[in-house]
């Protein structure tokens, strides 16, 4: 059976809100195990937590196994990706409102600005990325209040991902978006 992978982003979590439920029940009637956990200390991500806590829930992921990740949560697979045995393969990654920069208007105060800090400035092995899948689609908004559009050309150079640009969908806060739905069928040939 196919398993989608649900992380959500900073401040966030597994509930069925938002699109998270509106893809749970989508693909679960479509035929795939979907999961989805509350990821440590929500609202202070820390890489290593993270990646970690992924681990834990996760330690053998395989070419049945796909992720959908949201805002922070795109960088927490990528660097799950990034620390798997190197005979691991995955069956590919829908990022949504992905980032490796933020805008300046994301940051309320100088804790978020630090919080977020070392997810901007540790770097990724992207080719250790790769070597896992070289199944990436990377959806993006052209309002989004975060994500700066340069980052659209980043998940391309370095990920080699299909970029996908949506029109006034913010920072995908809401409850439906098919195109999200409708990629993840792709890459899973369903």
């Amino acid at each position: 059976m196919k398993k989608i992978i649900l992380v959500h982003g900073w401040g966030g979590d597994s509930s069925d809100e938002g699109w998270f439920g509106y893809l749970r029940k989508e693909l679960e009637e479509k035929g795939f195990e979907v999961k989805a956990w509350d990821m440590p200390n929500t609202n202070y991500p820390r890489i290593g937590e993270w990646v970690n806590f992924l681990k834990e829930k996760l330690p053998n992921p395989d070419k049945d196994t796909y992720f959908i990740g949201h805002s922070i949560g795109c960088q927490t697979i990528m660097r799950y990706l990034e620390a798997l045995d190197e005979n691991k393969e995955v069956g590919g990654c829908v990022f949504v409102a992905g980032w490796f920069n933020l805008l300046e208007e994301t940051y309320e105060n100088d804790e978020e600005r630090e919080i977020a800090k070392p997810w901007i400035e540790k770097k990724i092995n992207y080719e250790k990325v790769k070597s896992h899948t070289n199944n990436f689609t990377a959806i993006f908004s052209d309002n989004d209040p975060f994500v700066p559009l340069v980052d659209i050309d980043l998940f391309k150079e370095r990920l080699g991902a299909k970029t996908i640009l949506e029109s006034d969908k913010g920072h995908f806060d809401n409850s439906e978006y098919p195109v999200i739905l409708n990629e993840i069928l792709k890459i899973t040939d369903k």
